[in-house]
Order: C-alpha cells, then structure tokens, then sequence
C-alpha cells in the first residue's frame, strides 16, 4: 500500500499513478467512485484469483465476490515499474477468510499470498491487467483450517 497519488486537476495520469489508484482507492479504500476516472469502460481484467471480466461492472462483480470472502482483503504494491502505457507490480495480499473464496467456506484464518500484476493504459485510463497470484499457497492456508 504506497500513499495516493495526488494529481492536478485537469492533468492525465501516468500508468504508475492509475496502478497506485487502483490498489490504493479502488482496492483499500473500497472506493467506488474512483473507477470510472480509473478503469475504460471496457477495462479487461483477469484477477489473482484466475476469474476473467469484461468492463467497470465485471471488475466490480469480481471485487465484490473477494470483498465477501475476505471484507479486509488488502493489496500492498512492493515494486512497480512503469513505462509509456505498461507498467507491472510485484503484490503481496492479506486478509481474514470470512466467507466463500476459492470454493471453501469461511474460515476465519488470516493469509498472505503473493502476486504480480501486468496493466497497460491508454488516454488517462487503465484498459487492462493480467494478475496472478500464489493461488497454491493461498489454497494451503485456507485448507490447513478446514
């Protein structure tokens, strides 16, 4: 989790800042109003957890699905480098498994999982990112508590 990015107004954002935005206010922050200045309309995106959307609302579907099964689920950016329209991210994710993810039920156990994350953008928006994340490892956390 790096600080938001302050811009001015008027300015388009560079793909490090709309990256940071992403996981600063869209992703920690839960914030909602944040995505339509964030993501195109037809941002594709494939998530750590390996489900693929289309569009603002399928990656909001997407959110909201590991919102439920972790309400605290945080994204920490540990590298990010960025240039022209491209920028990648090493990750680490945390959380409290609290409801569905991954087909397992709620189970109350903390976890971390790493990742990495490829974006690109184009006219002040990100129109796509490819995530993945240490699904093994998170799945060995989870399951260790069933």
């Amino acid at each position: 989790m790096r600080h938001p990015s302050v811009m001015a107004a008027g300015s388009v954002a560079g793909v490090g800042e709309l990256v940071e935005r992403f996981y600063d206010r869209l992703w920690n922050a839960w914030d909602d109003n944040a995505v339509e200045s964030t993501l195109a309309e037809n941002f594709a995106f494939r998530g750590s957890l390996g489900q693929e959307t289309t569009g603002r609302d399928g990656w909001r579907s997407y959110r909201d699905q590991v919102r439920r099964g972790a309400p605290d689920f945080t994204n920490f950016v540990l590298d990010l480098v960025a240039a022209d329209d491209r920028a990648a991210a090493r990750l680490r994710y945390i959380g409290t498994h609290r409801g569905p993810l991954l087909g397992l039920a709620g189970t109350g156990r903390a976890f971390a999982y790493d990742g990495a994350a490829f974006f690109r953008a184009q006219g002040g928006l990100l129109v796509g990112a490819w995530v993945l994340g240490d699904l093994d490892g998170l799945r060995q956390q989870l399951a260790e508590a069933q």
